[in-house]
């Protein structure tokens, strides 16, 4: 089978279009045909083995531990393993893995769910890391109630998107920054109030918000702080780019103890997907409650330069990889 491969950390050129022998399931497992795959700042960041901390963290430390890298898939169902329950060879599905850059890959049933009905399966790609951490961000770390102020800093982005959606699912009033090219897709998704950054510095307006998810930009914690109300809550998704060793864990470190001193709630935070919360994010999509939206489309053979776009901050939503 074709697959995009990465024997060794660097730049996108590091990725080659190979060869390589087509897995078999194992118990528990399926083999999916893959119709889609979607990209995620994680794909870059493994693709460089930068911050360091990703090798220590099982990545591999000399090389890259996995040979084809891609974490969010979708496609049909081809064979299935030993005591595999859910699922049939026939069944459309999206979820969660190691390999998705590939035309073939095989995954533990428990980290799929049939594809939502009014959903392409390639809009189904984009939902599992970019959905799932969004989720995770409103619900479990903002603990988002109805009525409540929300503001979104880096709504563009997958992660964005869909922070902006569930946080309207939720019944929160939505503030969104972003920059002017992305200034109407931010509302089209929902938002109450669009920032653009160019014009405009949300911390110097007199507006207090409950809730804050800071998913991209340079602001500060202190910045962010200033427009918390007194009880708010911060949260930080992901390290960022900051430090080649530990890409700004430093800084989740510094927030957590400065959580110590203060009433308001400082939140950083690293996703991790698991399927029950799958069937979740399922569930708002067939409410028809977040619809992924899709900048590019790239075909295999150009998983390179796919990555290139997104890890450059273009992308107004997810970039997906069509086979």
């Amino acid at each position: 089978m074709k697959a995009i491969t990465s024997r060794k950390y660097g730049s996108a050129d590091v990725l080659k279009l190979e060869e390589v022998d087509k897995p078999e399931p194992k118990e528990g497992e399926v083999l999916i045909r893959v119709s889609a795959a979607a990209v995620n700042a994680g794909d870059y960041h493994v693709m460089r083995g930068d911050p360091y901390l990703i090798r220590i963290m099982g990545y591999g430390l000399r090389r890259p531990k996995h040979l084809i890298p891609g974490q969010d898939v979708a496609g049909v169902v081809e064979a299935v393993g030993a005591d595999v329950t859910r699922l049939r060879v026939g069944d459309e599905v999206f979820g969660y893995c190691q390999g998705a850059f590939a035309e073939h890959v095989c995954v533990p049933e428990t980290q799929l769910r049939p594809r939502p009905a009014h959903l392409t399966l390639e809009q189904a790609a984009t939902l599992p890391v970019a959905g799932l951490t969004a989720l995770h961000a409103l619900r479990d770390k903002g603990e988002v109630k109805p009525g409540q102020k929300v503001l979104v800093i880096g709504a563009s982005g997958g992660v964005g998107t869909f922070t902006v959606q569930l946080a309207k699912a939720y019944g929160a009033e939505v503030g969104a920054v972003c920059s002017t090219r992305n200034v109407e897709n931010a509302r089209s998704l929902g938002a109450d109030h669009v920032i653009d950054y160019t014009t405009e510095d949300f911390a110097a307006g007199d507006t207090r918000y409950d809730v804050i998810v800071r998913i991209a930009g340079d602001r500060t914690v202190g910045q962010c702080r200033s427009v918390l109300t007194p009880r708010g809550t911060l949260v930080i998704v992901g390290g960022g780019s900051y430090g080649r060793w530990l890409g700004g864990m430093e800084r989740f470190l510094g927030t957590a103890l400065l959580n110590v001193f203060t009433r308001q709630r400082l939140r950083p935070f690293v996703s991790m997907c698991n399927g029950e919360d799958l069937r979740s994010l399922a569930e708002f999509v067939a409410e028809h409650a977040i619809e992924p939206l899709l900048d590019r489309r790239y075909p295999l053979a150009q998983t390179a330069e796919a990555i290139r776009y997104v890890e450059e901050g273009h992308a107004q939503g997810k970039v997906v990889i069509t086979l």
